[in-house]
């Protein structure tokens, strides 16, 4: 029944979710929570991993939820239900593009769905930066600091265009020289 329940919410996120992996946290981080299979905060950590890993987004986090919930066959149950509706819907949109690509109503309907996922992903980032920093202020003050400090440097690397491998390891090194100086 897990494996069911793994397959079918994640082909629901799948198929709800425009604009990639980030549109898609909110989603994630309501029915995985409603279903309890993970914190807020494991979901911030998982997101986390997912983001440091090759690979898309969607498939990675899917993985992780479903390895965690249900083994090894959650993991793939998870994985199928996210990239099955994209697979699908691609597949009509291949077979139909040319016909429709200069079509008003289809036009008008990515000048609806961009601002919306541009949203998603902001109530998404809003969310896990709550999260964040509620999580460093219980810790302690440095804590708190140290994480406005990396999120603040990161921000500015990505600007600069620092290439987004450098950003993830030099997050983490500092999170862990960090972590070892604060004792977090």
């Amino acid at each position: 029944m897990i494996l069911l329940d793994l397959f079918w919410t994640f082909f629901k996120i799948g198929l709800f979710t425009f604009g990639g992996g980030y549109a898609m946290l909110p989603l994630i981080q309501s029915e995985v929570m409603s279903h309890q299979w993970m914190s807020l905060d494991e979901i911030v950590n998982f997101i986390a991993v997912s983001e440091s890993t090759p690979g898309p987004f969607a498939v990675n986090i899917s993985s992780y939820i479903g390895r965690i919930t249900a083994g090894i066959a959650g993991a793939v149950c998870a994985t199928l239900g996210v990239v099955l509706p994209s697979f699908l819907v691609i597949l009509l949109v291949a077979r139909f593009y040319r016909a429709f690509r200069h079509s008003r109503t289809v036009e008008g309907a990515m000048c609806g769905l961009r601002p919306a996922v541009i949203g998603l992903i902001a109530s998404a980032l809003l969310s896990i930066a709550q999260q964040v920093f509620l999580q460093s202020a219980e810790k302690s003050l440095p804590a708190v600091l140290t994480s406005a400090a990396v999120f603040g440097l990161m921000t500015l690397l990505s600007f600069r265009k620092v290439h987004p491998v450098l950003i993830i390891v030099l997050s983490g090194v500092i999170g862990v020289a960090a972590g070892y100086m604060l004792g977090l």
